[in-house]
């Protein structure tokens, strides 16, 4: 993820996105599906069951933003993943959560199937008191890992992590993957399923995340032979167009047909 390491001076100073930024608001909205795949379908990550976030969060937050400048004469930036910024970092920092071991954000009594999106505004409001929690000794995520991607001190290795495998990485994976990836064809949810914060996990109200009956009934055979204008018309809104047809039929071709192995599902 080399993306990752670039514009580190962005990232460690909104005032560079927004000259004149004076608050960070972060806002998190629940994703958690009210349905799901059956558990024998090639498996996508809850994240990409809906709309894509990007369109949906940024949607509302330029209708926060009018909100706030018509409080006040100021200027407002949104990033959804548009701008260089820790939204984790903020998030803490705004008291929405803590950063678990599996590196996502976890919202005490709510859970980690959160989106992020953050709103940089020159309007100095009374900040929150950051959130102080940690995941202690606990270590589900870590020993529910199916790559052992996650060392255990909160840093994540890309390169065994099997959602930026399936979806960051180009070209063939590497060998080992077909002995892990289980019937994961886009993303993993593992060290999700498996955190206890997670066992308060209600579905999402927002209906642009809920999943459609054509993707629920997505099967082996159907991705195997889909073609392009299939994949586009089934994903133009989705998350799942940055790994491509050919990303997905690649992570297809190495699945196993049985469920995956490790995690503790809800």
């Amino acid at each position: 993820m080399e993306w990752a390491a670039r514009h580190c001076d962005l990232r460690d100073d909104p005032e560079r996105l927004l000259p004149g930024t004076k608050s960070v608001v972060v806002v998190a909205m629940n994703y958690y599906p009210p349905r799901l795949q059956p558990a024998d379908a090639p498996q996508f990550a809850y994240y990409a069951y809906g709309r894509d976030y990007h369109e949906v969060i940024k949607q509302r937050l330029w209708q926060l933003a009018a909100s706030i400048e018509q409080m006040a004469p100021c200027q407002t930036r949104c990033c959804v993943d548009s701008a260089p910024i820790r939204e984790r970092y903020w998030a803490q920092q705004a008291g929405l959560g803590f950063i678990g071991l599996n590196n996502a954000l976890i919202l005490p009594k709510r859970g980690s199937y959160y989106f992020l999106g953050v709103l940089l505004t020159t309007l100095e409001l009374e900040p929150d008191m950051p959130c102080t929690l940690s995941c202690g000794e606990c270590r589900a995520c870590i020993d529910a890992c199916p790559s052992g991607a996650l060392s255990g001190d909160g840093a994540v290795d890309a390169r065994r992590c099997l959602s930026c495998l399936t979806i960051e990485h180009h070209g063939e994976l590497p060998d080992w993957v077909s002995s892990v990836i289980g019937n994961r064809v886009f993303g993993c949810d593992e060290c999700q399923k498996c955190c206890p914060h997670n066992i308060h996990a209600q579905p999402t109200q927002v209906t642009e995340f809920h999943p459609s009956d054509d993707f629920l009934s997505l099967t082996h055979d159907r991705i195997a032979q889909m073609t392009q204008e299939e994949f586009s018309r089934l994903f133009s809104h989705s998350a799942v167009r940055r790994t491509k047809l050919a990303g997905l039929q690649r992570n297809l071709s190495i699945v196993s047909p049985s469920p995956p192995k490790g995690g503790c599902p809800k």
